[in-house]
């Protein structure tokens, strides 16, 4: 029985531990990623550290989120990064440059590396065969302190693709398509794999977009085999020497297997408020639009935005629409600008704006009330835009193009015909330049020598730490909420609040505002109350969406001792983990719905049940003991008992 990629780049990472699905293992770390919105928190986490230089053979630290200066808090966060940079050998990306996901392909991702990255879409780099795992900032931080990353061993979901993509049909809509059939849960736990026939039919920077929204099947990572397109696109960037062709072995077993069928696909969308909520464009209808955006990591490539150019050469913004372009990066602009399609976008009524996340995290570029917005991004979580009532619907750069001239969702391979558009052919240029001017490399500081100082604005303040887990654990119940809790919901993200992503003791007076605004209050009083904490009663695949641990953080300053819920999402589940909150879930799913709002609950031995399969939780008003499972590995356990993951690390020293 052969290997599949995913097992190969695993087994031969391996520093601890058997590879077998559920089974922990530790794993070498190449590279790791971060990013301004996480990577404050996770370069503080790093200095408690105090590591020296990385042990990462390529540590990068990007500035692609909070580049909406209106005051000093986001500019002293990227002269912090700077800083703390200089001081660990990490390459630093100034504001500008482009988004990192796109950036990480084009300048350092590598087959067969392992890359950990403070972003849920770092896997994005699977496209070029890599393993490349979003985690919390505080994993990724050890990470480049120590090399290393703690798992466990995914399942591998095979997803064979068989035909080619129709015209008007991209890489959007295959992932679209994944989605559909798996949901946002789906992917937990799992890694997702694509072979067969028809991956040959696919740009490496279709594969990135497909991988990127992995993320959004609660996926580990996804993966791609490394072959001609690979080395193609890694001859385009100058770093032809990195290639190294991989694919899984001819009899590799998965353990679930999805195939579709590329030339049966048709333009689809995700409706509002959930990536999984999947529809042909036909079937929607169309319906009057008043916002198109293209960009984001997901699809800011040269190709995507050179065939939004071409749809739109020679026409029109319908005068009901705005249409935002966001470049993925400096380097594909400047190409935009030398070939003239830049200025088709903006002859045609497009706004051209830096490159950077911008309006996929809600930072500017919001609709107005009520909208209809199109957007090429890969969440469209209701809020998320920074307009809470505004209907987002996920789409192509295709599908985005054409709807912005109609002014309604269209579908191109019905549509274009009879609007006299021709959906043009796209030849990448031979070489990509990469722009120097945003690039700033940090050379390792000797042995001994003085270490540059670290600037450090008033905004900055010191992350919450856990503490040693008591033998008798109580909580005050201070929220109850549903399934599919993301992180949005947990720690809202958008202009207002991401220049406060260093200073948690302000974000926590935010948390769960969307939900219930009276959480903070209550989370405070319940804190401060007899049973001196409080705890959250979630439903399935409880914390989905970003890896941002603020929304670990900020229930940890309020006081949050444990987590119940059905189920958990990966990272979330990790971040909390390595806060110290203990994250439990329901052996009887029906339980959930007998827990109330006020109840007092109390874990009493809890330092002898964290060995045990059972926890088992008393409501002291009523008596009642409910039972949950606990999936805590060793590792795992030991940083519950000494009060989060930082906290582990120094027992262990």
């Amino acid at each position: 029985m052969g290997d599949t990629l995913a097992a190969k780049i695993l087994k031969t990472h391996l520093t601890r531990g058997r590879y077998a699905p559920g089974e922990a293992i530790t794993i070498r770390i190449d590279q790791t990623l971060t990013q301004d919105s996480t990577g404050t928190m996770a370069y503080l986490q790093l200095e408690a550290m105090d590591p020296g230089n990385v042990r990462t053979e390529c540590s990068v630290a990007y500035v692609d989120h909070n580049t909406l200066q209106t005051g000093f808090e986001n500019a002293d966060d990227h002269a912090f990064i700077k800083s703390v940079a200089a001081r660990h050998g990490i390459i630093f990306q100034k504001p500008g440059g482009g988004i990192c996901h796109q950036l990480h392909l084009e300048q350092y991702g590598a087959p067969g590396k392992t890359l950990l990255g403070s972003d849920s879409h770092t896997p994005t780099c699977g496209g070029l065969g890599m393993i490349a795992i979003g985690a919390g900032g505080l994993d990724v931080a050890v990470a480049m302190a120590q090399g290393r990353y703690d798992m466990t061993a995914p399942k591998v979901l095979g997803v064979e693709l068989r035909g080619a993509l129709s015209p008007w049909v991209s890489a959007k809509d295959v992932i679209l398509k994944v989605l559909q059939e798996l949901t946002v849960k789906g992917g937990v736990g799992k890694i997702v794999e694509y072979y067969g026939p028809g991956v040959a039919s696919l740009s490496l920077t279709d594969r990135a977009t497909i991988a990127n929204m992995g993320a959004e099947l609660g996926a580990t990572t996804t993966v791609f085999p490394s072959d001609e397109n690979t080395r193609l696109y890694l001859a385009q960037q100058g770093r032809e020497g990195d290639y190294l062709p991989l694919s899984a072995d001819e009899d590799a077993v998965y353990d679930e297997i999805l195939r579709i069928d590329l030339s049966a696909l048709v333009p689809l969308a995700a409706k509002p408020h959930s990536p999984d909520n999947v529809d042909t464009i036909r079937a929607i209808g169309p319906i009057k639009i008043d916002q198109s955006c293209i960009g984001s990591c997901t699809n800011s490539s040269y190709t995507d935005l050179m065939k939004a150019a071409g749809i739109l050469k020679g026409r029109k913004v319908h005068p009901d629409v705005s249409l935002v372009i966001s470049p993925g990066s400096a380097a594909i602009l400047s190409l935009l600008a030398e070939n003239g399609a830049l200025r088709d976008l903006i002859d045609a009524g497009a706004r051209v704006i830096e490159c950077a996340c911008g309006p996929c995290i809600g930072m500017g570029q919001s609709p107005k009330s009520g909208a209809v917005s199109l957007r090429t991004f890969n969440r469209n979580f209701k809020g998320r835009s920074g307009t809470n009532d505004a209907e987002v619907y996920i789409v192509s750069p295709e599908t985005a193009a054409i709807s912005a001239i109609t002014g309604v969702l269209t579908d191109g391979s019905a549509a274009a015909a009879g609007l006299g558009v021709e959906l043009p052919k796209i030849a990448s240029p031979e070489r990509f330049f990469p722009n120097e001017s945003f690039r700033i490399f940090s050379a390792p500081i000797p042995p001994g020598a003085e270490l540059p100082p670290v600037e450090m604005g008033p905004n900055i303040k010191p992350f919450p730490q856990g503490h040693a887990l008591e033998d008798k654990v109580g909580a005050e119940v201070v929220l109850i909420c549903g399934d599919n809790i993301t992180t949005d919901d947990i720690m809202p993200s958008d202009s207002r609040l991401l220049p406060y992503r260093s200073n948690v003791p302000h974000l926590a007076n935010y948390c769960f505002e969307k939900i219930d605004s009276q959480f903070a209050a209550r989370a405070k009083a319940a804190q401060a109350g007899p049973l001196g904490g409080g705890a959250i009663v979630g439903g399935d695949n409880y914390g989905q969406g970003s890896s941002r641990e603020h929304a670990a953080l900020a229930p940890l300053y309020l006081g949050i001792r444990f987590v119940l819920a059905k189920s958990f999402a990966r990272i979330h589940r990790a971040n909390l983990i390595n806060s110290g909150i203990l994250p439990l879930v329901f052996d009887e799913p029906a339980d959930v719905s007998k827990i109330k709002q006020g109840d007092a609950l109390v874990i009493e031995h809890a330092k002898e049940q964290i060995d045990n399969e059972i926890i088992i939780v008393k409501d002291t008003g009523s008596g009642v003991s409910y039972k949950f499972v606990n999936s805590l590995n060793e590792t795992e356990k030991k940083m519950i008992a000494f009060g989060g993951k930082i906290n582990s690390i120094r027992h262990e020293a």
